[in-house]
C-alpha cells in the first residue's frame, strides 16, 4: 500500500507524525514524503523533515494525506500543487487531511458538496468553499476523511486503519501506541473554555 504525505514549510509536526506512526503499522505499506522539491522542510518551530521525493516523482497513491499548518495558506494558489493533488486523488482509495489541510483539498474542488471539518480556528475559512463544515473530530464522506486540529489526525488515522484492515487491527495499533488520552484539562475544544480564553486566541 502506497501512502503519500505532502510536505511543505511551516507544517504542523503532529499533523504528519501522528498519522505516520499509525499508518506505518499497516502490513505491506510504505510511506512516501513528497514536497515541491527534494529537501528538508521546517515546521513552525524549526523541526526538519526531509522529502525524499518531489511531487513530480509521485504519480499515484493508495492513500494521500494532506497535513495542516500555517504554511497551507501559501499553497492555496499554487496551481502546481493543486493540479498534483487532483491527479493523485484520481488514483487513490482514500484521500485524507489533518487540521487546515482540508482547506487545500477544498481549494482543489475535490470536497465540493461534501461534509468536512478542520481546526476550530479555520472553520470560518473553510465555510467559504462549497462544502458543509461539521463540528466533528473527524468525518468521512465517500473516500475523503477530514479531521479537526492537530491531535485529531491520530484519531482519523486509526479510523482509516479500521476501514482498511478492520476494527480489531485498529484497536491493536491503538494499544501498541498506548494511545489512551487523559489530558489534565477538559478544554480541547472551543465550546469547553471560557469566552475570555477564546478572545486571547483572536488578539
Amino acid at each position: 500500500m502506497k501512502i503519500v504525505i505532502l510536505l511543505f514549510d511551516n507544517y504542523t509536526a503532529l499533523d504528519i507524525v501522528g498519522p505516520y506512526e499509525v499508518l506505518n503499522k499497516l502490513p505491506n505499506s510504505k510511506i512516501y514524503l513528497a514536497g515541491l522539491e527534494k529537501k528538508e522542510y521546517k515546521d513552525t518551530y524549526g523541526l526538519k523533515i526531509s522529502a525524499d521525493n518531489s511531487i513530480d516523482e509521485i504519480s499515484e497513491a493508495d492513500i494521500l494525506l494532506i497535513p495542516g499548518g500555517f504554511g497551507i495558506d501559501n499553497l492555496l494558489k499554487n496551481e502546481e500543487v493543486l493540479d498534483w493533488i487532483r491527479r493523485i486523488d484520481s488514483t487513490t482509495k482514500w484521500t485524507v487531511s489533518v487540521c487546515s489541510g482540508s482547506l487545500l483539498l477544498a481549494q482543489t474542488g475535490l470536497l465540493d458538496g461534501k461534509n468536512c471539518t478542520t481546526h476550530w480556528r479555520r472553520k470560518e475559512q473553510l465555510q467559504r468553499f462549497n462544502v458543509t463544515v461539521k463540528n466533528e473530530r473527524y468525518i468521512q464522506d465517500g473516500k475523503f476523511i477530514t479531521s479537526a486540529g492537530v491531535s485529531a489526525g491520530i484519531d482519523m488515522a486509526l479510523y482509516l486503519v479500521s476501514k482498511i484492515a478492520g476494527d480489531q487491527t485498529a484497536m491493536m495499533f491503538q494499544l501498541a501506541m498506548e494511545y489512551d488520552p487523559k489530558p489534565p484539562f477538559d478544554c480541547g475544544s472551543p465550546d469547553k473554555v471560557p469566552k475570555v480564553m477564546l478572545e486571547k486566541f483572536n488578539k
